[in-house]
């Protein structure tokens, strides 16, 4: 989004207009930018066999996986659920990465019935796994590296308490699983967490893997996860994912090499890829002066962007009405029965009310963490692609509200 003579536009298109025409709150994502990250990844990566596997939790519109599709990203799902709306984007069996946690095993099976790449962290899964598919089907494993990483203890999960991932001290569990039942092991996993600006941290898990690797001899990829950081205000640190590509990428050479044929590199970005892309438009309700400071009331809350709230996280907002306003110290909030601040002492240009806002980065776990809460309604969703703005999912109604609800009285 660029402001062009006083006006904020997202592909030439006024964003002002976009919102007339769809209403707020409002989602709005640039395709463009989309692209671009997804490319950058490829680009960072592209002195090895790199296969990107969007990691779909992020933000899991029909249409937005169908782009990813498109421009050869691969998929990440956490979820059966996820698994079918990949499949329903198009993706192949081969291309989808399934890694539950804390499921039933009926959703390992139905995993297994769609075909996809089944990655598993937990002994008592492998377990069953093993005594139902044997070598009849392969599997990849999550390990934990007891690595500490991350932008907030809520995301992080390659700790030595997460739940995610067998403890790499278990390995000799993992091993005994494996050659009891003849599993074939096809893949190496790890993810530690969100956020992480560090290439070393990278690296430490790249060394943690390439030593656990050797005792595997099925393996066809190692998967790094994801949690490439941006950039949510200025000055913020990001990972520099050319300088993580380019060592990344010549460390994996070189232990498969060592190892004695070549694999896959595989990365699983999911905020990296849409987060910047991503808009939430809001209309100020209200403006209300306090002794100690000035809310602005907007027409929105942690029913439609939770991240504020459950992580602290700071999300940029600027006045699209009024660019060229005087700057102020506002405290903005929305309309949910519950504490539901969005961001804190934030200078805007004057709002007044009726102004419309916007809330960057907000195109990863923006929508996909949003609800219902206090019976309102889950924003539209709009895509800017090729120059105009398609709309990607309707706004709920109150019939969304009843749906599934069963009348007994």
């Amino acid at each position: 989004m660029e402001l062009t003579n006083n006006t904020y536009r997202i592909q030439e298109l006024d964003v002002t207009e976009i919102c007339e025409q769809f209403g707020t709150p409002l989602y709005v994502y640039d395709a463009e930018k989309i692209i671009h990250q997804l490319r950058s990844i490829k680009s960072a990566f592209r002195d090895t066999d790199v296969k990107v596997k969007y990691a779909a939790k992020a933000l899991t519109n029909i249409s937005i996986l169908k782009l990813l599709k498109k421009y050869g990203s691969g998929v990440d799902v956490v979820s059966i659920q996820e698994a079918h709306l990949a499949l329903g984007a198009g993706f192949a069996a081969q291309d989808i990465m399934y890694t539950p946690n804390c499921v039933g095993f009926d959703e390992i099976i139905e995993g297994v019935e769609l075909g996809v790449n089944i990655n598993l962290d937990n002994l008592s899964v492998l377990e069953k796994f093993g005594q139902k598919y044997g070598d009849t089907f392969p599997c990849c494993v999550r390990l934990n590296p007891h690595i500490m990483a991350g932008g907030n203890y809520k995301i992080s999960t390659g700790h030595s308490n997460s739940k995610f991932g067998i403890s790499v001290y278990q390995l000799p569990q993992i091993m005994e699983i494996a050659e009891k039942y003849d599993l074939v092991i096809n893949g190496l996993h790890i993810h530690t967490g969100s956020e992480i600006t560090e290439t070393d941290v990278f690296l430490k898990m790249a060394e943690i893997l390439f030593g656990i690797a050797r005792d595997f001899p099925s393996l066809k990829f190692i998967d790094f996860g994801g949690g490439f950081k941006v950039a949510y205000k200025e000055g913020d640190m990001v990972t520099n994912v050319y300088d993580l590509g380019l060592k990344l990428s010549k460390a994996f050479t070189e232990f498969y090499q060592s190892y004695g044929r070549k694999l896959e590199l595989w990365v699983e970005p999911g905020k990296y890829i849409v987060s910047e892309a991503g808009y939430l438009f809001v209309k100020t309700n209200v403006v209300k002066p306090t002794p100690s400071l000035t809310f602005v009331g907007v027409n929105s809350g942690l029913n439609h962007l939770i991240r504020p709230m459950m992580y602290d996280a700071h999300h940029d907002i600027v006045n699209v009405s009024n660019p060229t306003g005087s700057p102020k110290i506002y405290t903005v909030v929305g309309n949910i029965c519950e504490t539901d601040t969005l961001g804190s002492d934030r200078k805007l240009s004057e709002v007044r009310e009726g102004d419309l806002l916007a809330i960057k980065n907000a195109g990863a776990y923006g929508y996909s963490m949003s609800s219902n809460y206090n019976s309102r309604f889950r924003p539209a969703e709009v895509l800017i692609l090729n120059g105009e703005a398609k709309l990607i999912r309707r706004r709920d109604t109150f019939e969304d509200l009843l749906r599934g609800q069963i009348d007994v009285i």
